[in-house]
């Protein structure tokens, strides 16, 4: 219940159904099948949490600060584990088959991003395999499902899956910019955690490729102190916004909505490919 009332954008599930509602399939087992998806994901945010000592989610205490890391293991392996029992019960090989190959790549990108952690070499085109493993395939994995469902074809199947990967890579473009300069009310977790925990973001990846000298000793002694203690938080976004940091992952983000919106170019007009049309900027303009 806890986990239930804690909120979140349940965006995932929202695209399993738009995706069956664009391709023509109102059947139960979308139902089933988008709270599969949602299981998995909040499976992996109570992992994430442990690896990252997070203390809070969606602005209340983390699962594993209030029950400890032990239940906090279990109770995502459970939600997995019931995951794949309700796909079972859909008696489809290949949705079972993406289903289990994502969460494989998203174990992957978690592995990559604690191998990169407080790597000041890291690239670009790291991060976005990262984000790509973490996020945007399950993301593309909840399209390609509805594609699935109303057998679509293979064509329309491949455009709703770029659109899903296109998608969620914006999602987490968005996000790494909010972790960097939300209000810490309205993100509900605490500001900047990303790179407190280690982990350099495209705003920092790109101040660093601007920044020169300078802006790798920001970073360095926001790495060494683990928190903002002799550089300021005002003082890293300062600088990222001053030399353009802020303003290319932004333009990144948007070039990534823009690939969705259009992926979407070969289905006629109905409300919710409208809907999946309207997402990205959504995505955009939201601030938590």
């Amino acid at each position: 219940r806890y986990i239930r009332e804690g909120g979140g954008k349940r965006i995932r599930p929202a695209l399993l159904l738009l995706a069956c509602r664009t391709c023509g399939f109102r059947g139960e087992r979308a139902i089933v099948l988008a709270s599969v998806v949602e299981f998995i994901h909040t499976a992996t945010l109570l992992h994430d949490d442990i690896i990252d000592q997070a203390t809070v989610r969606r602005g209340r205490r983390s699962v594993n600060s209030r029950w400890g890391n032990d239940i906090t293991v279990l109770l995502g392996d459970f939600l997995y584990t019931k995951s794949m029992s309700m796909a079972l019960s859909q008696d489809n090989l290949r949705i079972l088959r993406l289903l289990s190959d994502v969460t494989l790549r998203m174990i992957e990108g978690e592995l990559l991003e604690i191998e990169r952690n407080r790597d000041l070499a890291i690239r670009e085109s790291d991060h976005v395999d990262i984000i790509r493993r973490k996020t945007a395939d399950l993301f593309s994995a909840c399209m390609r499902i509805g594609a699935m469902l109303g057998e679509a074809g293979e064509e329309r199947e491949s455009a709703l899956a770029s659109y899903g990967l296109n998608l969620g890579v914006c999602f987490q473009m968005v996000d790494d910019l909010l972790d960097f300069t939300a209000d810490e009310k309205v993100l509900g977790k605490p500001v900047a955690s990303d790179l407190r925990e280690g982990k350099l973001t495209l705003p920092v990846i790109y101040l660093l490729r601007r920044g020169g000298d300078g802006a790798a000793d920001l970073v360095s002694t926001v790495l060494a102190d683990r928190g903002f203690e002799r550089v300021s938080r005002d003082e890293l976004v300062r600088a990222a916004r001053e030399n353009g940091a802020l303003e290319e992952a932004r333009a990144q983000a948007e070039r990534y909505a823009a690939a969705a919106r259009a992926d979407l170019a070969g289905f006629e007009r109905s409300p919710y490919r409208e809907a999946l049309q309207a997402l990205p900027d959504f995505i955009l303009a939201r601030d938590h």
